[in-house]
């Protein structure tokens, strides 16, 4: 390892360095081979802990005619002029009424389509191709294209009658279906015995899903990948700026080894909020008048939405909004069977305001002198006056929800664990699956009550806490109440500044010092109280941030140890990030950002904890830690990674993903961490910055920088066993994890001359998935430490969920913990017991958390990183549309002060 610590003095894009540590004599690196890694199968099951008897809501699906066969075929759709169609909604559209007007040549046999270019049926079609016509009689397809303002506009007043007539005129397609491949539904029932060579049994799972689909579209269900949502406003939930949740349904079927099981969960999407246009610019703006609309936001909002006219009753897609009021904005109205001198149409101009009085008997009101809502094409805009729109339902929201959003919505669509099963149960009997034509040619039939499951509670880990006192949580929770910190760090030399003109810096420093008397942390008065002038606080947030520095500078001669920050705002202060990138980038100084409502003991223990990790101290270890008997770990130098990518928010393609690896130091220890921290292409989810060799040859990755901390603060031992746990990938995504990221990790490590590649253990971990586990015999949440590793899992992959948390609110949600590769060779109840352990490391709370801490700390570090950049000026001109080439670069994130690198300054 000290050939790259002496290259890394030399690398110009180290500003801060860290100091090369004593390392043995140098060894040449040689070329390693690659070793190819595959995911393991189950190894067996656990047994520690108490039983108990679960629910969970997956329904046992039964197979009567497992011989059938799915005939795959390939739909391709054309209009009149050959060109291509490939709208969703126009295709099933098309499909249904083919099947109605030609079931006869079809031999009767039900399709299971999937709105684009791809359906299914139960045994063969009479013919390997099939060429259909497919006329439609309404207007489905010219909703998009017919305006009634502009282009082609009439101008008498039976005008309208005939651009009824052609907007409701028959309109002729060519549908054509080829056989593409069979998919044997036995295929599930030979993976379920691991006998599946080729892998059809996704592909029949994935059939058996389009009906699922098919079955909500035909309802009028909104689709959101396997989660249907109905046009039902009881479904609706407010949660402000004109935007709502819908609940509705989570359905898929999922091969266990227990069978063929569906699983169905509530689920919730955004929506804009049906109703007047009008209406909801005023909420979103939250203005109470029309005069104070931001119309270059509403132009924004506004974009792709689809409207409904209420003089016409017909749909059409916002392209944008016109340049002046109704009452100016003119158009050139073709005027009907008038020829000019050259044969052409003749036109007059004619305002939208004066057209609709005019030529449909409208008269405007508040929107003659509002823009209009251009419907139109790029160079034939059609105008539509605002107030005779409305919203279409079931438009989804795809933008960031707000935290005053987000908190809304989590209070008002939560579930009790009974009231959830009730849901599920009742929506299960009402869309009657059973009754799919295509199910039922399957012989597929669904019990109706949730699967019954035994699962085990394991026992909580004792801490360890100061003054050699043990703690032991109770249900998932402890406290430090008559308690001290187990490594108290000394606070001195410490700064507060104010940003909110109505804390009392005074007292706040009393009573945090009082409050570290309490808990064994011996805290000095601050050197100083610093206040914002309130002039300052119209400026703009980064000249805030620099005039408070230069006045700490002007009040000190030398550098705090900490800087404790009072701001106005709780939560997206615009204060937070350049403040942060300050301290941790340039000033190399340990921060804690408050926004104190109310001062307490309670209060300030948390930010006690949260100060005393990143300034170096140990809040609590476990007691197997404190006494370095941590099974496996204890005997062999063993780090553990928690990676994890954050990207930015939805409709933002320009905003780079953040990726955040951090790795545990001080071993036999397992509760301490460092982070690394890059940016990389937006929305990719695979680490590329893990090993980064430069033009020069020296690496500068993630790993190399966590090895060498490892290293340095392990007293020279250099990790031989790795446990690697990888946060938010799908299980499409698990090979890549091993054939992209892991390699990644084990190059560099040879590139630091190691020949000796450690064993790893990789473990991905999943939150964003359906299954939910419910007491049988009680109304309350699963106890915390409850672990399910059979029926409901892989019928042949390493897989588990365990619930670690106390679920207070709402039903909790276990994590899903997928073992890819095992070379350490934990048993299963080793491995349990040490995620188990792991969810109670976390050092800024006093609770166990529902994920292992290193992916938490991952996390957290990417997100507070991330807002390093939200202050920067980065190009918002990015479409979605450019090419990869076109692609301006990602710009990277700033370098952590040598004098931070090392702490926990994510906690």
């Amino acid at each position: 390892m000290d050939k790259v610590t002496g290259n890394m003095e030399e690398n110009p894009n180290l500003p801060h360095p860290v100091p090369t540590p004593n390392l043995p004599p140098d060894t040449k690196p040689e070329c390693v081979d690659f070793p190819k890694y595959s995911i393991v199968g189950r190894p067996g099951i656990g047994s520690a802990g108490r039983q108990i008897n679960l629910l969970t809501n997956h329904f046992k699906v039964s197979v009567n005619v497992p011989d059938a066969v799915f005939y795959q075929y390939s739909v391709s759709i054309t209009s009149e002029d050959k060109r291509a169609v490939e709208g969703k909604g126009i295709g099933r559209k098309l499909i249904d009424k083919l099947y109605q007007t030609y079931s006869s040549e079809l031999a009767g046999k039900k399709f299971a389509y999937d709105g684009e270019k791809t359906l299914y049926t139960v045994g063969p079609l009479p013919q390997n191709k099939l060429e259909f016509t497919v006329v439609l009689e309404d207007s489905f397809a010219k909703r998009e294209s017919e305006s009634l303002v502009g282009g082609n506009g009439g101008e008498s007043s039976n005008g309208s009658t005939k651009r009824s007539k052609r907007s409701f005129q028959s309109k002729t397609f060519q549908v054509e279906i080829s056989y593409a491949a069979k998919v044997p539904l036995k295929s599930i029932f030979l993976g379920l015995k691991g006998m599946d060579k080729v892998n059809n049994g996704q592909d029949a799972l994935r059939v058996l899903d389009i009906v699922l689909r098919q079955t909500a579209a035909k309802r009028g269900c909104l689709l959101v990948r396997q989660s249907f949502f109905h046009d039902d406003s009881r479904n609706f939930t407010d949660v402000g700026e004109g935007v709502a949740g819908v609940k509705g349904f989570h359905a898929s079927f999922r091969p266990t080894q227990g069978g063929l099981s569906l699983n169905m969960d509530v689920s919730t999407t955004m929506i804009l909020k049906p109703g007047p246009v009008i209406e909801f610019l005023l909420i979103n703006q939250n203005v109470k008048e029309h005069r104070y609309i931001d119309w270059a936001k509403a132009k924004k909002m506004l974009k792709n939405l689809r409207v409904k006219t209420r003089h016409s009753n017909m749909e059409y897609k916002v392209v944008g909004l016109s340049d002046k009021p109704c009452n100016q904005q003119f158009f050139p109205m073709k005027l009907r069977n008038r020829k000019g001198p050259d044969d052409e149409e003749q036109t007059v101009d004619i305002t939208v305001s004066e057209y609709f009085i005019k030529h449909r008997g409208i008269e405007l009101t508040f929107s003659a002198y509002l823009p209009c809502l251009n419907v139109g094409k790029p160079k034939r805009p059609n105008y539509l006056p605002l107030e005779l729109c409305s919203l279409v339902s079931l438009q989804r929201y795809t933008k960031a929800l707000s935290s005053m959003q987000r908190a809304s919505l989590v209070e008002k669509s939560r579930q009790k664990p009974p009231e959830r099963i009730r849901t599920l149960v009742d929506a299960l009997r009402n869309y009657r699956y059973d009754e799919d034509p295509v199910l039922a040619a399957c012989g597929i039939s669904l019990e109706k009550q949730l699967i019954q499951i035994k699962g085990r509670v394991l026992e909580s880990p004792k801490l360890k806490v100061g003054n050699g006192n043990d703690c032991i949580p109770r249900n998932g929770r402890w406290n430090y109440n008559q308690k001290t910190l187990l490594q108290p760090s000394k606070i001195e030399r410490w700064v507060i500044v104010n940003f909110s003109a109505r804390c009392d810096t005074s007292r706040l420093s009393r009573e945090f010092i009082d409050c570290g008397r309490n808990k064994g942390v011996q805290i000095d008065c601050p050197v100083a109280l610093i206040e914002e002038d309130s002039q300052l606080r119209r400026e703009s947030p980064l000249r805030r941030v620099e005039r408070m520095f230069e006045k700490i500078r002007e009040k000190l001669s030398r550098r705090p140890n900490l800087i404790l920050c009072v701001l106005a705002e709780r939560k997206n202060s615009n204060i937070y990030g350049p403040w942060k990138k300050i301290c941790l980038s340039d000033f190399g100084v340990v921060t804690q950002c408050i926004s104190p409502f109310k001062i307490n003991d309670q209060y300030l223990t948390n930010v006690l904890l949260k100060v005393n990790s990143k300034l170096g101290g140990i809040n609590s270890l476990l007691a197997i830690e404190h006494s370095s008997s941590v099974p496996i770990i204890k005997d062999t130098p063993t780090m553990i990674l928690g990676m994890d990518v954050s990207h930015g928010s939805p409709g933002r393609s320009d905003m780079p993903s953040i990726a955040a690896v951090v790795g545990s130091r001080c071993w036999p220890l397992i509760s301490r961490y460092r982070a690394s921290v890059r940016t990389q292409s937006p929305k990719v989810e695979m680490i590329d910055a893990l090993f980064k060799p430069l033009a020069d040859g020296v690496d500068d990755g993630i790993v190399r920088e966590l090895l060498l901390d490892f290293y340095q603060s392990s007293n020279g031992r250099k990790p031989t066993q790795i446990i690697v746990f990888r946060d938010g990938v799908s299980e499409s995504q698990f090979n890549q994890v091993l054939n992209i990221e892991l390699e990644q990790i084990v190059k560099a490590y040879q590139k630091m001359g190691e020949t000796n590649i450690p064993k790893f253990t990789v473990i991905v971990a999943q939150k964003n998935h359906h299954t939910k586990l419910f007491q049988a015999n009680s109304p309350e949440n699963v106890p915390p430490g409850t672990v399910v590793d059979s029926m409901i899992v892989h019928p042949r992959n390493y897989d588990f969920y365990m619930c670690a948390q106390a679920g207070m609110i709402g039903t909790s949600r276990p994590a899903h913990y997928h073992v890819l590769i095992d070379e350490i060779g934990f048993s299963a109840d080793g491995l349990q017991n040490l995620i188990h352990s792991l969810c109670y490391v976390y050092q800024r709370s006093t609770t166990a958390v529902s994920i292992v801490a290193p992916i938490y700390y991952a996390h957290l570090a990417a997100k507070q990183m991330s807002q390093f950049m939200k202050f920067e000026d980065l190009s918002e001109t990015s479409s979605g549309q450019e090419s990869i080439a076109s692609a301006p670069p990602v710009p990277e994130l700033p370098r952590l002060h040598e004098n931070v690198c090392s702490s926990m300054f994510f906690c």
